[in-house]
């Protein structure tokens, strides 16, 4: 193949870490006005071989061509004067600023004096011709995970880039935002610009991709397929090494007393504007409760009131029957509460410290973790052993930072850490979020087993797939208050509800009237 023909041409790029050989000879070839899906697990290779094409990484081997051009990227730079942009799963932003003054950071314009607004203005045309609806003023802190991203891909958008590189876009997307996507991508390609879409979910790379390629432990297991020669099993196969279980069957099992009860709650988010309105509902011991919903609708507000990181304005938190809401996190962990957060680098785990250190930030102060006032670091390194085998942690030892895991080893040390704590009460924030088929699959498992044992789970998530599999019920949440809730089977027309739901389009009552128990929360809407 000529190297003129491709957009992007990468030929036998080797790349090493310490210890990793992240890319062993991959050769990867993206051609003008396609779309081609990059799929792999976490740590096969994907996003360094990416963060190779954005200048972000040197490659120790191999060379680039882009329009057939042999190009030595030593910097995003030197990638964005290609015309070579990229969307990280760990966005690349700066917390103090607002959204445009991020996208404009790094440009030569302006470059003395700043019309702020002029420039906002700019920012918010492009923002709704792409319908990635974002306050352009606001500032980073004050954003959803989901509203970050986007301000992500209106940064690339705005710097003219005709490479586009994906990580994940879609992981924080309602289904009908995905076909918008979907519709902007595609209209993207018909202007020429090339597309390398990453992702682990491969209904949505058989859907919108042309050609895909897979990693796996850094080598290439498949390149260029069509999506018409291939299935979803046999491209989890190629992942992975092994069959993949896509959906893991519920055991029957009637819920019992309630432990979670939110009463009337209302709470403020960062920039001090409404985030939850009244909302009321309860979790039962032994169900999971879906709440879906598109990021920035009260979820993370929600979590944190009933964790005890933020204040609650109004109502009240009940867990078993004891009030929890406006008391320190540690009144909730005493109570039986584990959380597994949205952001599990700032805030679920402490990176600097050891895979054991985070595993025991729960249980430092109660035997046989503790010994009197100190830590008995014999046991917590014995503890650390065990969940490190138990849920299968990939990494050197239990002495090496969280900071050097991949996404999936990261969330497992997370889910370790609050399984093991033997919660009454899970919260369970985007638990898949970013992670590969296998690691999917494993995470699923583990929820379904608490749920066995009897631990009531809230289950927050933007994954309409997920939660439809896993729930007992599923609430809607639209604008922080409860829209609609639907018990049992999901058939295809109550999932288009939900979706309409989810983007505040639709009167639930019409068609999914709220069973007795939660009428009250559906009368939110």
């Amino acid at each position: 193949m000529t190297h003129s023909s491709n957009a992007v041409d990468m030929q036998g790029i080797v790349k090493r870490f310490p210890g990793v050989l992240a890319n062993d000879r991959v050769d990867f070839q993206v051609r003008a006005g396609e779309i081609h899906a990059l799929l792999g697990e976490n740590g096969a290779g994907k996003s360094t071989l990416m963060n190779v094409l954005a200048g972000l990484y040197r490659p120790e081997e191999g060379t680039i061509h882009v329009h057939g051009r042999r190009v030595d990227l030593r910097s995003p730079r030197d990638a964005i004067d290609c015309g070579i942009g990229m969307v990280h799963q760990h966005f690349m932003l700066v917390p103090s600023q607002s959204v445009t003054e991020n996208i404009l950071l790094g440009l030569t314009e302006p470059r003395f004096v700043m019309n702020l607004r002029h420039y906002e203005r700019q920012v918010s045309e492009l923002a709704d011709e792409f319908g990635l609806l974002v306050d352009p003023a606001a500032k980073i802190w004050q954003l959803s995970v989901g509203e970050q991203q986007r301000v992500e891909i209106l940064k690339m958008l705005y710097r003219g880039t005709d490479i586009l590189i994906l990580d994940e876009p879609t992981a924080v997307l309602a289904p009908q935002e995905i076909e918008d996507l979907f519709c902007i991508l595609r209209s993207m390609t018909e202007e020429g610009k090339s597309l390398v879409f990453i992702s682990h979910k491969l209904g949505e790379v058989m859907q919108i991709a042309d050609r895909i390629t897979v990693l796996r432990k850094g080598q290439v297991t498949a390149s260029g397929l069509r999506p018409s020669e291939t299935t979803p099993a046999d491209l989890a196969r190629l992942m992975v090494g092994r069959k993949v279980l896509f959906r893991i069957e519920k055991q029957a099992r009637d819920a019992g007393e309630v432990v979670l009860s939110v009463e009337n709650v209302s709470a403020e988010n960062d920039k001090g504007l409404a985030a939850l309105r009244a909302i009321t509902f309860e979790v039962r011991a032994g169900e999971i409760l879906g709440l879906a919903g598109v990021a920035g609708n009260g979820q993370r507000e929600l979590a944190e009131v009933i964790t005890g990181l933020r204040k609650c304005e109004g109502g009240q938190v009940l867990v078993n029957g004891r009030p929890v809401s406006n008391r320190p996190a540690r009144t909730a962990i005493d109570r039986g509460v584990a959380h597994i957060p949205e952001d599990r680098k700032e805030m679920g785990s402490a990176p600097n410290m050891s895979i054991t250190n985070n595993l025991i930030l729960k249980a430092y102060r109660t035997p046989p973790i503790a010994r009197g006032p100190a830590v008995d670091y014999p046991a917590a390194h014995d503890h650390a052993e065990t969940l490190k085998e138990e849920y299968e942690i990939i990494a050197p030892s239990v002495d090496t930072s969280v900071r050097y895991l991949s996404g999936g080893n990261l969330q497992r040390v997370i889910l370790a850490r609050e399984i093991s704590s033997g919660p009454g009460l899970m919260i369970a924030m985007q638990p898949t979020r970013g992670l590969d088929v296998g690691a999917i699959e494993g995470v699923h498992r583990l929820l379904l087993e608490l749920r066995q044992s009897g631990t009531a789970v809230l289950l927050v998530s933007e994954e309409l797939d997920e939660i439809i599999m896993l729930s007992d019920r599923i609430a809607v949440i639209y604008e922080g208050q409860i829209v609609g809730e639907v018990v049992g089977e999901v058939g295809d027309d109550q999932r288009e509800q939900i979706g309409l739901m989810m983007t505040g389009q639709h009167d639930p009552r019409e068609h999914c009237p709220a069973p007795e128990s939660s009428a009250n929360a559906a009368a939110g809407g």
